[in-house]
């Protein structure tokens, strides 16, 4: 599966995208779930995670690539099903890694988990298809 059918099977919408935030929705459904009624603190940590990579996307120079190469997850309450909000935001975008970090609330506004993360930022070729497609979606040429 590739990571735009994930970002869609999780149905993250991108509201805002920019290089100083990344803000996103998605309705976490009963496939979502623990078996329990309650959001699998796995798609608080995917959700965050496209978010934060999707940011260092945005902050790429010409021929790099990124990669997840860390990420904490602070799960403050659970969320039942319904709406998740992702507000991401950098706290250092470098040469040759990025931090950011993805506040995740639920539909009554109630933050449910905290997650940093530090993006590698890696030199390729030009014509590496990965980072053409991470340069054409910085470049605005593919829809978020």
């Amino acid at each position: 599966m590739s990571a735009e059918n994930f970002i869609k099977a999780l149905g993250i919408r991108f509201i805002e995208v920019s290089k100083t935030r990344v803000l996103a929705e998605m309705d976490a459904g009963p496939e979502h779930s623990n078996g329990n009624g309650a959001v699998h603190g796995g798609i608080y940590m995917a959700f965050a995670d496209t978010l934060g990579a999707r940011g260092a996307i945005m902050n790429l120079p010409d021929n790099c690539r990124t990669s997840t190469l860390e990420s904490k997850t602070n799960f403050l309450r659970g969320a039942s099903i319904g709406k998740l909000t992702g507000d991401c935001t950098p706290v250092h975008v470098g040469r040759t890694t990025q931090v950011w970090r993805t506040v995740i609330t639920d539909a009554n506004g109630k933050k449910c988990a905290e997650v940093t993360q530090t993006q590698i930022v890696v030199q390729t070729k030009p014509d590496d298809p990965v980072t053409q497609r991470m340069q054409a979606l910085r470049d605005g040429k593919i829809p978020h």
